[in-house]
């Protein structure tokens, strides 16, 4: 059986005429599934007869959720969701003043082998579909009763590995039809799959897209990131660069901030100097500590160090706020600590 969120309204409505059904019943089902009804019975203006067929041969695949956790300090959630094979992934919904923001996942796992990175430790387990990428969204609007309005594909998996999957979920979840979220409204985080950025580009999105840099040289950067073998620094930066050129959208350069890695004054002046010139924003992310590695983060100071030799360098940059610190809201840490019990 297929799971009816991977189609499109126009695929759904084939379905339906292979079937001997009117196309416009497509339309009426997604209405349906997009008002949060699950079951096809439920659906009051669909005949019994086409009930029958739809539950049939395709189901509402929508994740369960295994175990929900929210953050006393700042409302923070974070979901365990489980689907039909077992599998567990996680998503982080974020309250903000301008709105409701998710951070999903868009593979079961992650192969990439960050070492500050908790999801990648055991490896990828399988890509997630267009239509489970989305179920995330689904989910957490369901369970708050509010809107999502922006959406990061930063959660477990690297999207740009599951490409054609990503592409998709990106026309569904903003599909008039369906969820209607904005491309403007959604970010897409990859640690450097760099023929995948010029593919990504030539589509001509909206989307913000986020690099995670994390180093200035590729020699530190092959010490945390096993990516770094394959693609060099230069090449991501050309890459960016034609990414800039095609769609005129600013790049976010992710820099994780690593105690005794990446941290000192000489990195934060070679950064500045490396990201001169490019339509560029500089997001600071004080490392996540996680038990399996012996990774820690800078002293407060350091950090506002960094933060300022970069903005007298003429480049814009932020320092993450962190979301959820007491519930691992960190990628990866709960799902692997579930599946550890």
């Amino acid at each position: 059986m297929e799971n009816i969120l991977d189609y499109t309204l126009e695929e759904l409505s084939i379905w339906m005429k292979e079937n001997g059904e009117s196309a416009f019943r497509a339309n009426q089902v997604m209405t349906w599934i997009y008002k949060e009804v699950f079951n096809f019975e439920d659906m009051k203006n669909i005949p019994k007869a086409l009930q029958e067929k739809l539950k049939n041969s395709l189901y509402i695949g929508i994740p369960e959720i295994v175990e929900k956790y929210e953050s006393k300090i700042d409302g923070t959630q974070k979901l365990l969701l489980g689907f039909k094979d077992g599998n567990i992934i996680e998503s982080v919904i974020m309250k903000y003043k301008h709105g409701n923001s998710i951070c999903i996942s868009t593979q079961v796992g992650c192969r990439m082998g960050c070492k500050f990175c908790a999801s990648t430790l055991n490896g990828r387990v399988r890509d997630l579909t267009a239509g489970e990428i989305l179920s995330q969204i689904i989910v957490a609007q369901s369970l708050i009763g509010e809107r999502i309005s922006n959406v990061v594909l930063m959660g477990s998996g690297e999207p740009l590995d599951n490409y054609d999957n990503v592409i998709k979920f990106l026309k569904l979840v903003n599909a008039e039809y369906g969820l209607n979220i904005g491309q403007r409204h959604i970010t897409l985080s990859t640690c450097g799959l760099v023929p995948k950025i010029y593919d990504l580009a030539d589509k001509d999105y909206s989307i913000t897209l986020a690099i995670s840099l994390h180093a200035v040289s590729d020699e530190k950067r092959r010490a945390i990131m096993p990516i770094a073998n394959k693609y060099s620094i230069d090449e991501i930066l050309e890459a960016c660069r034609y990414y800039i050129e095609k769609t005129g959208r600013r790049i976010t350069f992710e820099y994780s901030l690593v105690s005794g890695v990446n941290d000192d004054k000489e990195d934060a002046k070679a950064l500045g100097k490396l990201l001169k010139g490019l339509l560029c924003h500089v997001n600071l992310i004080p490392v996540n500590e996680i038990k399996e590695n012996t990774l820690k983060r800078p002293s407060k100071k350091t950090i506002l160090d960094f933060e300022e030799i970069l903005k007298n360098q003429g480049i814009e940059v932020t320092v993450r706020r962190e979301m959820g610190s007491d519930i691992n809201a960190a990628c990866g840490q709960l799902r692997r600590k579930f599946l550890a019990t």
